[in-house]
């Protein structure tokens, strides 16, 4: 059986094949994870990036489904960490640092992962920043001792204001200057993130694809789940309308 997982901005293609052997598919969305259990059934599904606002989301229920039949389903970085604090109660695994802020309550938002992308063809470029990675980079910043207390919490607080379609370091210094935030420190940490700026997405989708070999090579026995899965009208003209499609 085979391993397919959900990849986008997160992490590159080129990235991802070097750590698994699978296929790798576009960011998931409604209706992915039914199509591919009822075409497919994988051995196990990873969700690191996903669809939201303008395309339907992936549904809690799709990964339920999944786990019913058997598939071990991993989620982490984007949409994968989303689903994972939401769902592994159920038995979604979830890994990394920004699964465990949700699943923990620091963080809430789903604005906290988004970003805006390139198409496709270019490999689903990053064109704003997470502002997951942008807490990151001044944890470490203040670590380190490029700025104090009082500035990362400012532009912690500044950064959090953008909205993820424009939140970017560029925007994140214009603020600092317009609400006069201490022009050494902001002037240090700029000049820091040359080499300084954390990539905690990427992180996380690494370490995903890393557990996935790991437990896999394990030869893991098929998911057992001990929830019962409701089949409602909802879900039963969800699973016609694959059907349809796949005929």
């Amino acid at each position: 059986m085979s391993v397919r997982v959900f990849i986008g901005p997160s992490i590159t293609l080129e990235d991802a094949r070097k750590e698994i052997d699978a296929t790798f598919m576009p960011p998931v969305s409604e209706g992915d994870i039914t199509r591919l259990v009822a075409n497919d059934k994988p051995r196990a599904i990873g969700i690191i990036d996903g669809y939201f606002e303008n395309v339907p989301s992936v549904w809690h229920k799709e990964i339920l489904f999944a786990m019913t039949h058997g598939v071990h389903v991993y989620g982490a970085s984007s949409m994968g960490a989303l689903r994972a604090a939401e769902l592994h109660p159920f038995g979604m695994v979830g890994i990394g640092a920004v699964f465990e802020a949700y699943r923990d309550g620091l963080i809430e938002d789903d604005d906290e992962v988004a970003v805006i992308h390139g198409p496709a063809e270019l490999g689903y470029p990053a064109l704003s920043e997470a502002m997951v990675n942008i807490r990151r980079t001044l944890s470490d910043a203040l670590h380190h001792h490029v700025i104090g207390q009082a500035t990362h919490r400012r532009l912690e607080e500044l950064a959090k204001t953008l909205s993820y379609k424009d939140r970017s370091y560029a925007n994140l210094f214009e603020l600092a200057r317009e609400y006069a935030i201490d022009r050494r420190e902001v002037d240090a940490f700029s000049f820091w993130l040359q080499t300084g700026r954390a990539d905690q997405k990427r992180d996380d989708a690494i370490l995903l694809l890393r557990t996935m070999r790991q437990q896999l090579k394990a030869d893991t026995p098929p998911k057992d789940v001990r929830y019962h899965f409701e089949y409602t009208t909802l879900w039963d003209r969800a699973i016609r309308t694959v059907a349809q499609d796949a005929s």
